[in-house]
């Protein structure tokens, strides 16, 4: 009996750990600033869309943007975004299934980055500091916004 109670507690006390490091995490990636919820679908491929969405923070850093997965415990971002290498497509509104995968003000963002196909859906205030973002390149960089 007394095993059992130990065990349990033991289970219940890294439960607690881990949500703990979960917020933590966060925390450490939100305290510079700049960080908006993203989420995001890559395909190495132009021709099709990516395999699922995932849902993360992203982080403005200069000339790139660092996404990271937000059910992670990795200090690194897993994308890095450099800002000359965004071209935007296109803009819609989330449709079928994407409705229930994404937040509900979602907005839909096509880009190309380099040869890959990415889309990020944020909010519309998210978006909006997003394209700002991307026009606020230094002179003689190539800004892509359609």
């Amino acid at each position: 009996m007394f095993l059992a109670l130990l065990l349990a507690g033991a289970a219940v006390a890294l439960l607690l750990l881990g949500l703990f490091l979960f917020g933590l995490r966060r925390r450490l990636i939100q305290r510079a600033g700049g960080t908006f919820d993203c989420s995001l679908r890559w395909s190495a491929r132009a021709d099709r869309p990516g395999k699922g969405w995932a849902y993360g923070v992203a982080r403005y850093s200069g000339d790139v943007i660092e996404w990271f997965r937000v059910f992670s415990y990795a200090p690194r971002p897993r994308r890095v975004l450099r800002r000359d290498g965004i071209e935007v497509l296109e803009r819609r509104a989330p449709a079928g299934e994407e409705e229930l995968a994404l937040l509900s003000d979602a907005v839909v963002l096509a880009c190309r980055h380099d040869e890959d196909r990415i889309e990020l859906a944020m909010s519309e205030d998210a978006l909006t500091g997003f394209l700002a973002w991307l026009e606020a390149a230094p002179p003689g960089q190539r800004v892509n916004v359609a």
